[in-house]
């Protein structure tokens, strides 16, 4: 990959980042894929883990852009607004 065709971009997950360089026109879905995060942590599922890009949610064929930060977001354990109820009840 010619340095001109590639951008920088990095990868979020579980309080840790990592940066990679992809081809200028890769998608989310492909930035997961190459940094092989899918591997390192299985129970990752992207049909039901959400994605985003700076907090921002977006699917997995949004395209990304040279500096993003690519985030992947665990699910819920519990509703915060649920949480909070429950504290003040106490």
């Amino acid at each position: 990959m010619a340095d001109a065709d590639a951008i920088e971009v990095e990868l979020a997950f579980d309080e840790r980042c990592e940066r990679l360089r992809v081809p200028a026109g890769t998608t989310v879905r492909s930035v997961i894929e190459r940094s092989r995060l899918l591997e390192r942590h299985p129970e990752i599922d992207l049909a039901h883990n959400r994605v985003g890009i700076y907090a921002k949610f977006v699917s997995l064929e949004a395209l990304v852009q040279e500096g993003d930060r690519v985030e992947v977001y665990r699910p819920l354990q519990a509703d915060p607004k649920e949480l909070r109820r429950q504290r003040t009840r106490a």
